[in-house]
């Protein structure tokens, strides 16, 4: 019996991390990714920070790509000062993940980016990000709730096509889409929650955190993608 799609999932790379009686570097990601492919008919692989010029070998080698979520992306990246509650930057990360997503983009390997995974995909499409909105993060550490409503005629309201509420934790956005992309979710205050490229290979960014959540469609919707 097959193991499905092989779909590769970004991670965290961590300073210090503690476990037993150990305390190093780690690349990390949290279970509810690799669980949610599995759920979903898919083989997940773990992809840590690596030197960008490895991004299109490794891309090629496999039928999917998510981009998992995390830190705020930098902002020179797409051409804003650090505003005052942008987060620390996690350069290793913007760097390798910008490359997966431009060598999934070139080579037609579908591709799914969560929560920070939006952000990066509508900036290395030329687009823009607001440094920080209000009501979308509930307490530190612990996820909150809001509705998204499709966009008919869109690939997600294809998986998805009625009004769902969803796992939430962001305090950044979608400002000026990149090229190509158009939106395909939004929140109750007009927020983009979720986009996709209109045309060409299986591509979409989603706002929310799929993972933390038991609606498999979009990673579904992934995972199907990437087996034909």
């Amino acid at each position: 019996m097959s193991a499905g799609p092989l779909i590769g999932i970004s991670t965290y790379a961590e300073s210090g991390v503690r476990w037993g009686v150990w305390q190093l570097d780690a690349a990390l990601l949290p279970a509810g990714y690799p669980r949610l492919v599995r759920r979903a008919g898919g083989l997940a692989a773990m992809l840590p920070p690596d030197a960008p010029e490895h991004a299109a070998d490794l891309v090629g080698r496999l039928d999917g790509l998510v981009i998992a979520g995390g830190p705020d992306v930098e902002p020179h990246r797409y051409g804003a000062e650090r505003g005052p509650r942008t987060g620390p930057p996690a350069r290793a990360r913007d760097v390798w993940e910008l490359a997966l997503i431009t060598a999934a983009l070139d080579r037609g390997v579908p591709l799914l980016g969560i929560c920070r995974g939006i952000q990066l995909l509508n900036v290395a499409l030329g687009g823009t990000l607001v440094q920080h909105i209000d009501g979308h993060a509930g307490v530190p550490g612990v996820f909150g709730q809001h509705p998204v409503k499709p966009v008919p005629g869109t690939r997600y309201a294809a998986a998805v096509p009625e009004e769902t509420s969803v796992p939430t934790y962001h305090h950044q956005s979608v400002d000026r889409l990149g090229e190509g992309l158009v939106p395909s979710a939004y929140a109750e205050d007009g927020t983009v929650e979720a986009v996709e490229l209109a045309t060409g290979v299986w591509t979409l960014g989603v706002q929310w955190h799929p993972e933390m959540a038991e609606d498999l469609r979009v990673m579904r919707a992934l995972v199907v993608s990437a087996t034909r």
